[in-house]
């Protein structure tokens, strides 16, 4: 009974491996506006849904580093859903305040921009299998607003 089992239970890992799942990258991290206590930069995420269904997005959880400081970070609790078959763009807005900013003055430097560190995870809904979270990364310099 044991040997069957076994069996079986490679049978379905072995399945499951070879499922295809969404896959997702971002493409762009860029400054969008400054407030009275904060600059807000705009990741933009695009996730391909390999899938003829739309796919909900349970959460968004990001954290934004700079000199090794986590600066921003937050959850987005459910964005909305993939398109099924299709590429969608999520946005994710992060808001860094302009007392943190100070504090990178070293980093920022002559040339107005700072080096960055974005973690994302994108935790979407896969029937059957579950939640499934695709862990995003990518580095970058952003450049701080100019007033001339």
């Amino acid at each position: 009974m044991s040997e069957l089992l076994e069996k079986a239970k490679n049978f379905v890992a072995e399945k499951v491996g070879h499922v295809k799942k969404p896959e997702a990258e971002v493409t762009d991290v860029d400054f969008k506006t400054v407030s009275f206590g904060s600059v807000e930069y705009l990741a933009k995420i695009s996730v391909t849904n390999p899938y003829g269904v739309d796919l909900p997005i349970c959460d968004i959880t990001y954290t934004l580093k700079s000199v090794g400081r986590e600066i921003a970070s937050g959850t987005i609790p459910d964005p909305g859903s993939i398109e099924g078959k299709e590429i969608t763009v999520l946005e994710v807005l992060l808001k860094v305040s302009h007392s943190i900013l100070l504090t990178l003055a070293k980093d920022v430097g002559a040339d107005w921009d700072i080096d960055y560190e974005l973690d994302i995870g994108l935790t979407i809904d896969l029937p059957v299998f579950g939640n499934f979270t695709i862990p995003l990364n990518k580095k970058g310099a952003i450049k701080l607003p100019s007033l001339f």
